[in-house]
């Protein structure tokens, strides 16, 4: 209850508009949020606060639902030790080359930048080694 109070209250008055995605967060609007400018300032006052709880919150669902058994088709497996400030580049620099992700909602695209970096291993294929690093 206290993150969704911290990411609403940082959310600007243009969120309240009307999103096509049936959602709160659409892509474009995550990649808003995820923004930086030059220097690496945030370009939404408390965005990249707001970004990195969104992303937290995918990674977390996603973890429940294989501890659960319901192992999804795009699996991806987020070291527990990487920083959320490399997670919120990654998804931003992926939302930002993909905009055809733009008028949906945020979490799908979430797990696709995720999984460029971050595929679970095949139980069936041995271990891949990531090639983004």
């Amino acid at each position: 209850m206290t993150l969704l109070f911290v990411v609403l209250s940082v959310l600007p008055a243009h969120a309240a508009r009307e999103d096509k995605s049936g959602g709160l967060f659409s892509a474009a609007y995550l990649n808003e949020l995820c923004r930086s400018d030059a220097k690496g300032k945030e370009i939404v006052k408390g965005g990249h606060t707001a970004c990195q709880a969104y992303i937290a919150g995918v990674i977390d669902y996603h973890k429940l639902m294989r501890s659960l058994g319901t192992q999804p088709l795009m699996d991806i497996c987020v070291p527990n030790q990487e920083s959320m400030k490399r997670l919120q580049n990654i998804v931003w620099v992926y939302l930002a080359k993909n905009p055809q992700h733009s008028e949906f909602l945020a979490s799908p695209a979430v797990t696709m930048a995720l999984y460029e970096y971050y595929p679970c291993p095949s139980p069936n294929a041995p271990a891949k080694k990531s090639t983004h690093r």
